[in-house]
């Protein structure tokens, strides 16, 4: 509950002084983890959260007004969603966490302005619809999270994920298991930046093709936020960043950030053959679906103010 001064009961426990472990985030570089505290809530299966946006971060935009990016929301949910299956739920360390879908909205006239620090954030994230293995593993689970700078929620996030043991992902994965993000090759022109909305050049996600279709290329294999770590197949983030630059490129250069989101991966997207990303805006929408051997392995919808 909230004191008189709006103040969540508890809420003094909760520190910005350091982040948490950064293996408990999935993260190899300490400047990419958002997490600083997490504190249990009276209240069963809900968490206070402590969180740290830097002006520093990668997605900030370099021009413009001093808004974070909606990427950096979308992330901290994500290191929650990493975070407190290892710390609180016993799923074991070595296990992979698989997002099933996401779905994020913040109040453009609510949001925090950023300033020449960090924006330290307060987290209220409530865990639900837990599932376990036959031996009584944490299988899968959904979470909310709200956020806000002082008394003020001014964005709501979550959605699901599972977890999988290293023989299971390694099943399901197989020769892919060994795959790593291709170095950029190949006649294909990448769209101007301010059509897009990318800040740097490393940032674009997409190209288009000599027949004009639209690709899946990401232009840094080591960018420091969408591949801080290895992976053999297209992170989330990647899709979710890509959607949005075609979102941007169809509309050209109108719909450059959403203030609402959602995603839904139907399977693993590979990073060969590139994949297709479709966006097709309709009024203040954006629909999207990710083509890829003839199916779609991703689909959302992005919604702007």
């Amino acid at each position: 509950m909230e004191n008189s001064t709006g103040v969540l009961a508890g809420e003094s426990r909760l520190s910005w002084s350091r982040t948490v472990p950064r293996e408990l985030v999935h993260r190899t570089s300490a400047a990419e983890v958002l997490l600083t505290d997490v504190c249990p809530s009276p209240e069963r299966n809900v968490f206070d959260v402590a969180a740290s946006w830097p002006r520093s971060h990668p997605t900030f935009p370099r021009d413009g007004e001093p808004l974070h990016s909606p990427l950096i929301l979308v992330e901290t949910v994500r290191q929650l969603g990493i975070y407190l299956p290892l710390s609180h739920y016993g799923v074991p360390p070595r296990f992979r966490m698989l997002i099933t879908d996401l779905h994020f909205r913040f109040d453009p006239d609510l949001e925090p302005r950023a300033t020449a620090n960090s924006t330290d954030v307060i987290c209220r994230a409530a865990v639900s619809d837990i599932r376990t293995g036959a031996d009584g593993t944490v299988a899968g689970l959904r979470m909310e999270v709200s956020m806000r700078v002082g008394a003020q929620v001014f964005a709501r996030a979550g959605g699901g994920a599972r977890f999988v043991s290293p023989a299971r992902y390694a099943a399901l994965r197989g020769a892919r298991a060994a795959v790593r993000p291709p170095v950029p090759a190949g006649d294909w022109v990448r769209p101007d930046l301010a059509r897009i909305g990318a800040g740097h050049a490393r940032d674009v996600m997409i190209a288009v093709g000599d027949d004009g279709a639209l690709s899946l290329r990401p232009a840094d294999p080591l960018h420091p936020f969408f591949f801080d770590h290895p992976s053999d197949h297209v992170p989330g983030m990647v899709l979710l960043e890509a959607a949005r630059q075609a979102g941007a490129l169809a509309s050209d250069g109108r719909r450059l950030r959403p203030t609402a989101g959602r995603l839904k991966a139907v399977s693993f997207a590979e990073f060969a053959p590139a994949a297709r990303v479709l966006s097709v805006p309709h009024h203040r929408t954006c629909g999207f679906r990710v083509l890829q051997g003839g199916r779609y392995v991703a689909y959302g919808a992005l919604e702007y103010r």
